[in-house]
């Protein structure tokens, strides 16, 4: 067996803008050294989609790394930092079932598919504002969409969305591994901090609706999680319904700039809608995350020892060539069925899979209606790659489409 550390591999610089506004050329040469792994300054990435098939579903080996991403962020003591080691990403075990069942009934299919028509709703108002004004920056609208589902899932009111948004953004970014920005992440985790307990305090004194928020406000008074484990969830679950799912959409309304004919068949056809959605599943994603290996293991032939940290860029897993055939071209009728790797494997897989999937089928269904002929109207730019990797701006023009049109 060859341990890990003795292999010749491409280093990555997997935190580079450069890699951050093009990833695949470097995953090509990783590939020509290696054709499973590659170096980094953060950790061994695994650049095969098999390979991180396989270990991402050893659970008993690997855990999420949260000391270790607060040390390299020097953010021992911070709310941030406390938020990284203990919230329920990062929890194993008992905890992890514990929390994870706090509110996992409410993203089960049956309850999303109940949420569509409030998706529907609520993707028309939207554009009902933003659709007349022919151009805009598309990351803005997007921003808008999947949180209001967010809000309204946990039966709360969007008046106070506005002054979150921006710290929503931060604290989505917040795992990207930018040390610089350490102090505005804290004073956006604050802020969440204070907005989610506000919505505890007013709930406990209005009475039950009958909602998500009443179901985890219940497990808290049940003893089934603490009062911290609370405001750590919903500060996740606001996150995860304001970032990941809003990258996504804005992922997805890129590739079909490149594509007319797809995007017009997506507003004519919502099953055909639903297969360019699980097509950019596999193209590009949001979110890539990472692994200290706990216990040793072979994989390969390659021994890879207690305390290695692995990288899982899951965001282009899916254009691996040795698995998809033309993996570079955009295909909703793909006759490959290999299953996505945007949402994880293992324990860990999200908890919101189902309700990100629908609303960005909803999403894209409607906005193709109503946003007819998009296409590029300035630079595109881009997140950094570790983390939630995206798009921060894509400034579109088009041709709107009036509500009425529609009956």
């Amino acid at each position: 067996m060859t341990t890990i550390s003795q292999l010749e591999l491409y280093h990555m610089p997997i935190a580079s803008s450069e890699l951050g506004n093009d990833p695949l050329p470097f995953f090509a040469k990783a590939r020509e050294s290696h054709d499973w792994l590659a170096a980094s300054d953060i950790g061994y990435v695994v650049t095969g989609y098999k390979a991180i098939d396989d270990i991402m579903r050893l659970d008993d080996k690997l855990t999420m790394p949260g000391e270790e991403i607060v040390d390299i962020m020097g953010a021992r003591g911070t709310g941030w930092g406390d938020f990284a080691i203990d919230q329920m990403l990062v929890s194993s075990g008992e905890r992890h079932k514990r929390l994870r069942g706090a509110s996992a009934s409410a993203f089960m299919p049956g309850n999303v598919k109940r949420l569509r028509p409030l998706m529907q709703e609520t993707v028309q108002q939207i554009l009902d504002e933003w659709a007349p004004k022919g151009a805009f920056d598309f990351t803005e609208f997007a921003s808008q969409f999947p949180v209001r589902v967010m809000f309204a899932l946990l039966g709360t009111s969007t008046e106070r969305l506005p002054e979150i948004m921006k710290y929503l953004e931060i604290h989505g970014e917040s795992f990207n591994l930018e040390v610089e920005k350490m102090d505005l992440i804290e004073r956006g985790y604050q802020t969440l901090w204070a907005f989610v307990d506000d919505l505890i305090v007013e709930r406990v004194a209005q009475g039950e609706k009958g909602d998500l928020l009443d179901t985890m406000i219940a497990a808290r008074s049940s003893g089934q999680i603490t009062d911290k484990e609370l405001h750590q969830l919903l500060i996740l679950m606001f996150a995860a319904g304001y970032d990941t799912t809003k990258n996504l959409l804005i992922l997805l309304m890129r590739s079909l700039l490149d594509e007319p004919e797809v995007y017009r068949r997506c507003g004519e056809d919502f099953d055909y809608a639903k297969k360019a959605v699980k097509e950019q599943l596999r193209f590009a994603t949001p979110s890539n995350t990472m692994r200290m290996v706990k216990e040793q293991f072979e994989y390969r032939g390659v021994t890879i020892p207690a305390g290695t940290m692995l990288v899982f860029p899951l965001t282009i897993s899916g254009r691996d060539p040795a698995m998809f055939s033309d993996p570079d071209t955009f295909n909703p009728e793909r006759p490959e069925k290999h299953a996505t790797q945007a949402f994880g494997r293992g324990m860990h897989i999200c908890l919101g899979q189902f309700l990100a999937v629908a609303n960005v089928e909803e999403g894209v269904h409607l906005i193709a209606q109503r946003i007819a002929n998009p296409r590029l109207a300035g630079p595109v730019a881009w997140k950094p790659f570790p983390g939630v990797w995206g798009i921060t701006s894509l400034p579109i023009e088009f041709d709107p489409v009036a509500a009425e049109a529609m009956a």
